[in-house]
């Protein structure tokens, strides 16, 4: 069941909601993904990222100052306990109108059911060749812990696979499964469901890649020096 919120008197999620972001040109946004630095904390080259923090005051975006990022091991049994740091999104990106929509849209969920107004945004390709495949969510089914997590699909070239599955609990069958299209937002509460991306293969002898914003609301928990 897919089912939106936006429009209901309702102070939280009761369900997840998909839906497409016709009114956003997600060719402007394509570029920007061209030149994501490799992520350094995962083997294999395979995963690029970028990562800045927003709060959201009169539907306008405030750059927040640069951050370190941090999850336990709670949350993520590869990367927990790592102080991570990944270079801002560019200028260019931030001041285009564009990605400002897509921000702003995860945002009127957020209101439903967060007292946060700070929004991460990570900025993430996943690449494939004929010799590898790429995991979007190596560390598995998971959580982040926050209040809201949004995906947001920017880009498929040359892919298969790359399903989303939300769970009640790890031990049960997914309630949601479906590969996300370009302009498809999801948008789902942290506390409610584990989360999972399967791996992407690709469908050709050239590079296949899968270009996303993820969402979380509030940030992740800065790490400590």
């Amino acid at each position: 069941m897919l089912l939106s919120l936006k429009n209901q008197n309702v102070n939280s999620f009761t369900s997840y909601a998909l839906e497409a972001l016709t009114t956003v040109d997600i060719d402007k946004l394509k570029p920007f993904f061209d030149d994501l630095p490799v992520d350094p904390y995962l083997k294999g080259s395979y995963r690029f990222r970028r990562l800045s923090h927003f709060r959201v005051e009169a539907d306008r975006l405030v750059h927040l100052p640069h951050r370190l990022f941090f999850q336990t091991k709670d949350y993520n049994s590869l990367l927990g306990n790592v102080v991570r740091e990944y270079p801002e999104l560019v200028d260019a990106l931030i001041e285009l109108e564009d990605f400002q929509k897509t921000v702003l849209e995860f945002f009127e969920f957020c209101k439903l059911c967060s007292t946060a107004n700070e929004i991460g945004v990570h900025q993430i390709r996943i690449t494939s060749s004929s010799q590898h495949m790429g995991s979007p969510a190596p560390e598995g089914v998971h959580r982040d812990g926050v209040d809201l997590v949004g995906i947001f699909c920017v880009q498929r070239r040359g892919v298969e696979g790359g399903e989303t599955h939300l769970y009640r609990s790890r031990q049960e069958q997914p309630i949601f499964d479906k590969i996300l299209n370009p302009d498809e937002l999801l948008v789902f509460s942290d506390r409610q469901f584990f989360h999972f991306t399967s791996e992407i293969k690709t469908s050709s002898i050239k590079q296949g890649i899968r270009d996303v914003f993820v969402f979380t609301c509030p940030g992740l928990m800065p790490g400590k020096n």
